[in-house]
């Protein structure tokens, strides 16, 4: 089947995969879209005229909605995995009953999952699919939706990844797609990117001020990019879209448009908050266990999962790492 041709599929009927089908269907592409939510497949189907409107998203009516994972499998040769870290499991292990050899699979989870793991390890481990990649960076599902300019990574090893999903999600001028071999730093850079916003939160919240909080992100990046290279990635991947790129847009202060991890870091600098789990939170356990394993020393990942799963207060973060000491730039 030509690219031209080719069915994607969705897997997630969240706003992000919702604007990814947006994206591929107004531009001509077939779209499976797959969801386990039969109540929020139902609300997707439901056709007005030649569109479906829904908060945040228009979608045309030439994507499928289902939630029958076999129809994905049957139509779908591309499939994108967006769903939060703590569906991946299932999800993949569903996916495993009806995919095979043919199909190519990249996820957009910016997490680790299953402890260290990254989703590709898991995909590779829990069906027949080996060709495998990730799309990370900073477009968010609004300015998806909106058609405003945006740009996403996709990486692979495989070339017929690469070259499949750009054909399929490049809409310019809104959406651009750059291309990297460097998987593993992509999966790596978006995930503690997600940690690293929590550390930007509560530094906002304990008002550190401008110069601090670019002296936090700048050393943050540094420190996912020694935890990156010790696994076997790249340095530059994680200055890039799936690293720089997803920091800074996570940590925005402006109120209406503050992601869930930056939320939470000011909630936990600013009050005694609860603690709720976000993609950055639940990261940034796992990954300072496999910090650990690498012998990298990451002071900020301590901090920021001292606060949120040890009950160390944001202050008392603060001073260990003010304590650290500086080394070679």
């Amino acid at each position: 089947m030509s690219e031209e041709n080719m069915v994607v599929g969705i897997v997630g009927t969240g706003a992000f995969g919702t604007a990814l089908a947006g994206v591929i269907a107004g531009q001509g592409g077939k779209v499976v879209l797959w969801g386990d939510d039969e109540g929020r497949v139902r609300e997707l189907a439901t056709t007005r005229k030649n569109e479906r409107r829904l908060p945040g998203v228009t979608l045309p009516a030439s994507v499928k909605a289902t939630s029958d994972a076999a129809e994905l499998a049957g139509e779908a040769r591309l499939v994108i995995l967006a769903v939060p870290s703590t569906r991946v499991g299932r999800t993949v292990r569903a996916l495993g009953k009806v995919l095979d050899g043919r199909h190519l699979l990249v996820h957009a989870v910016g997490a680790l999952v299953g402890g260290q793991e990254r989703v590709s390890e898991l995909v590779k481990r829990e069906t027949p699919v080996k060709r495998v990649g990730a799309v990370a960076g900073p477009a968010l599902a609004r300015d998806l939706a909106d058609k405003k300019p945006c740009a996403l990574v996709v990486a692979s090893p495989f070339d017929e990844v690469i070259n499949v999903t750009r054909h399929a999600l490049t809409a310019l001028p809104s959406l651009r797609v750059y291309t990297s071999r460097d998987l593993t730093g992509v999966e790596l850079a978006s995930a503690l990117s997600g940690a690293m916003t929590v550390a930007v939160g509560l530094g906002d919240g304990l008002g550190f001020g401008v110069g601090p909080r670019a002296v936090l992100m700048t050393r943050a990046v540094a420190e996912a990019a020694r935890v990156g290279v010790a696994a076997g990635a790249r340095e530059r991947t994680f200055g890039g879209m799936a690293g720089l790129g997803n920091l800074l847009v996570r940590a925005f202060s402006v109120s209406n448009e503050r992601s869930d991890d930056y939320r939470l870091g000011l909630a936990l600098a600013t009050k005694d908050a609860a603690r709720p789990e976000t993609e950055g939170s639940r990261t940034a356990g796992a990954a300072v266990k496999l910090a650990r394993h690498l012998g990298v020393k990451t002071p900020i990942l301590d901090a920021v999962d001292g606060v949120v799963n040890e009950g160390l207060s944001a202050k008392e973060a603060a001073a260990r790492l003010l304590e650290t000491v500086a080394e070679e730039e």
